[in-house]
Protein backbone atom coordinates (compact mmCIF):
# COMPACT_ATOMS: atom_id res chain seq x y z
CA UNK A 1 0.00 0.00 0.00
CA UNK A 2 1.37 3.41 -0.96
CA UNK A 3 1.41 6.45 1.34
CA UNK A 4 -1.40 7.99 -0.72
CA UNK A 5 -3.54 4.87 -0.29
CA UNK A 6 -3.03 5.02 3.47
CA UNK A 7 -4.60 8.49 3.56
CA UNK A 8 -7.69 7.59 1.55
CA UNK A 9 -10.30 4.91 1.79
CA UNK A 10 -11.18 2.98 -1.35
CA UNK A 11 -14.21 0.79 -0.93
CA UNK A 12 -16.82 -0.93 -3.08
CA UNK A 13 -19.90 1.20 -3.57
CA UNK A 14 -23.14 0.21 -1.87
CA UNK A 15 -26.77 0.85 -2.75
CA UNK A 16 -26.93 3.98 -0.60
CA UNK A 17 -24.02 5.44 -2.63
CA UNK A 18 -26.10 5.74 -5.80
CA UNK A 19 -26.76 9.50 -5.41
CA UNK A 20 -23.04 10.25 -5.14
CA UNK A 21 -22.26 7.90 -8.04
CA UNK A 22 -24.72 9.79 -10.24
CA UNK A 23 -23.18 13.10 -9.15
CA UNK A 24 -19.72 11.83 -10.10
CA UNK A 25 -20.99 10.54 -13.46
CA UNK A 26 -22.43 13.98 -14.20
CA UNK A 27 -19.21 15.72 -13.15
CA UNK A 28 -17.22 13.42 -15.43
CA UNK A 29 -19.62 14.03 -18.32
CA UNK A 30 -19.36 17.77 -17.77
CA UNK A 31 -15.54 17.55 -17.83
CA UNK A 32 -15.76 15.58 -21.10
CA UNK A 33 -18.29 18.08 -22.48
CA UNK A 34 -20.84 15.27 -22.75
CA UNK A 35 -23.28 16.19 -19.98
CA UNK A 36 -26.08 16.39 -22.54
CA UNK A 37 -25.65 12.63 -23.12
CA UNK A 38 -26.26 11.58 -19.51
CA UNK A 39 -29.64 9.89 -19.18
CA UNK A 40 -28.78 7.80 -16.12
CA UNK A 41 -31.00 8.28 -13.08
CA UNK A 42 -30.71 7.10 -9.51
CA UNK A 43 -33.48 4.57 -10.15
CA UNK A 44 -31.73 3.20 -13.22
CA UNK A 45 -28.35 2.99 -11.45
CA UNK A 46 -29.92 1.16 -8.51
CA UNK A 47 -31.26 -1.44 -10.93
CA UNK A 48 -28.20 -1.74 -13.15
CA UNK A 49 -25.46 -1.54 -10.53
CA UNK A 50 -27.13 -3.33 -7.63
CA UNK A 51 -29.97 -5.35 -9.18
CA UNK A 52 -30.09 -9.07 -9.83
CA UNK A 53 -28.52 -8.76 -13.29
CA UNK A 54 -25.78 -6.28 -12.44
CA UNK A 55 -22.49 -6.83 -14.21
CA UNK A 56 -20.71 -3.62 -13.22
CA UNK A 57 -19.01 -2.57 -10.01
CA UNK A 58 -17.92 0.75 -8.55
CA UNK A 59 -15.04 1.69 -6.29
CA UNK A 60 -15.28 4.97 -4.38
CA UNK A 61 -12.33 6.93 -3.04
CA UNK A 62 -12.89 8.89 0.18
CA UNK A 63 -10.89 11.01 2.57
CA UNK A 64 -12.32 12.49 5.75
CA UNK A 65 -15.81 11.34 4.69
CA UNK A 66 -15.57 13.32 1.45
CA UNK A 67 -15.85 11.49 -1.86
CA UNK A 68 -12.83 12.16 -4.07
CA UNK A 69 -13.48 9.99 -7.10
CA UNK A 70 -14.65 6.70 -8.50
CA UNK A 71 -13.86 3.84 -10.84
CA UNK A 72 -16.69 1.99 -12.59
CA UNK A 73 -15.68 -1.33 -14.16
CA UNK A 74 -16.90 -4.69 -15.36
CA UNK A 75 -15.45 -8.09 -16.17
CA UNK A 76 -14.37 -9.05 -19.66
CA UNK A 77 -12.82 -12.13 -21.17
CA UNK A 78 -9.80 -12.54 -23.44
CA UNK A 79 -10.06 -15.48 -25.82
CA UNK A 80 -6.35 -15.21 -26.63
CA UNK A 81 -5.30 -15.24 -22.97
CA UNK A 82 -8.04 -17.66 -21.94
CA UNK A 83 -8.57 -15.51 -18.85
CA UNK A 84 -10.98 -12.92 -17.53
CA UNK A 85 -10.07 -9.28 -17.34
CA UNK A 86 -11.44 -5.94 -16.25
CA UNK A 87 -12.61 -3.10 -18.44
CA UNK A 88 -12.51 0.25 -16.70
CA UNK A 89 -15.48 2.17 -18.06
CA UNK A 90 -14.89 5.35 -16.08
CA UNK A 91 -12.19 6.71 -13.82
CA UNK A 92 -12.85 10.13 -12.40
CA UNK A 93 -11.20 12.21 -9.71
CA UNK A 94 -12.89 15.42 -8.63
CA UNK A 95 -11.08 18.57 -9.70
CA UNK A 96 -10.16 19.66 -6.16
CA UNK A 97 -8.58 16.26 -5.45
CA UNK A 98 -6.52 15.85 -8.62
CA UNK A 99 -2.78 15.57 -8.39
CA UNK A 100 -2.89 13.78 -5.04
CA UNK A 101 -2.56 10.17 -6.23
CA UNK A 102 -6.27 9.30 -6.07
CA UNK A 103 -6.43 8.09 -9.68
CA UNK A 104 -3.29 6.04 -9.21
CA UNK A 105 -4.69 4.51 -6.02
CA UNK A 106 -7.91 3.55 -7.81
CA UNK A 107 -5.96 1.98 -10.70
CA UNK A 108 -3.69 0.11 -8.29
CA UNK A 109 -6.76 -1.31 -6.54
CA UNK A 110 -8.22 -2.39 -9.89
CA UNK A 111 -4.93 -4.04 -10.80
CA UNK A 112 -5.11 -6.02 -7.55
CA UNK A 113 -8.75 -6.97 -8.25
CA UNK A 114 -7.68 -8.17 -11.70
CA UNK A 115 -4.88 -10.31 -10.31
CA UNK A 116 -7.06 -11.68 -7.48
CA UNK A 117 -9.51 -13.04 -10.07
CA UNK A 118 -6.53 -14.47 -12.00
CA UNK A 119 -7.25 -11.99 -14.75
CA UNK A 120 -4.99 -11.38 -17.67
CA UNK A 121 -5.54 -7.70 -18.36
CA UNK A 122 -6.92 -4.38 -17.23
CA UNK A 123 -7.91 -2.05 -20.04
CA UNK A 124 -9.79 1.16 -20.76
CA UNK A 125 -10.28 3.89 -23.34
CA UNK A 126 -9.37 7.55 -23.13
CA UNK A 127 -10.52 10.47 -25.25
CA UNK A 128 -7.82 11.51 -27.73
CA UNK A 129 -7.89 15.13 -26.55
CA UNK A 130 -7.40 14.26 -22.88
CA UNK A 131 -3.62 14.75 -22.82
CA UNK A 132 -3.36 14.94 -19.00
CA UNK A 133 -5.00 11.51 -18.68
CA UNK A 134 -2.93 10.02 -21.50
CA UNK A 135 0.28 11.23 -19.87
CA UNK A 136 -0.85 9.91 -16.49
CA UNK A 137 -1.67 6.47 -17.90
CA UNK A 138 1.63 6.24 -19.76
CA UNK A 139 3.50 7.21 -16.58
CA UNK A 140 1.91 4.19 -14.88
CA UNK A 141 3.08 1.87 -17.66
CA UNK A 142 -0.09 1.66 -19.74
CA UNK A 143 0.39 1.53 -23.49
CA UNK A 144 -2.01 2.86 -26.12
CA UNK A 145 -3.35 0.30 -28.58
CA UNK A 146 -3.06 2.45 -31.68
CA UNK A 147 -3.73 -0.45 -34.01
CA UNK A 148 -7.25 -0.93 -32.61
CA UNK A 149 -10.31 1.20 -33.38
CA UNK A 150 -13.23 1.13 -31.01
CA UNK A 151 -16.69 0.76 -32.54
CA UNK A 152 -20.03 1.51 -30.91
CA UNK A 153 -23.69 0.98 -31.80
CA UNK A 154 -26.32 2.84 -29.75
CA UNK A 155 -29.85 4.19 -29.89
CA UNK A 156 -31.79 3.71 -33.11
CA UNK A 157 -28.87 2.01 -34.87
CA UNK A 158 -28.75 -0.58 -32.08
CA UNK A 159 -32.47 -1.21 -32.51
CA UNK A 160 -32.05 -1.51 -36.28
CA UNK A 161 -29.18 -3.96 -35.88
CA UNK A 162 -31.21 -6.10 -33.49
CA UNK A 163 -33.96 -6.38 -36.10
CA UNK A 164 -31.61 -7.97 -38.66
Amino acid sequence: MTAIEENIEIRPAELEDVPVILTLIKELADYEKLLHEVVATEKLLKETLFGDNSNAEVLLAYSANQVLGFALYFRTFSTFLGRPGIYLEDLYVREFARGNGIGEALLRRLARVTLEMEGGRLEWSVLNWNEPAIGFYKKLGAVPLNEWTMFRVTGEKLKELAEL
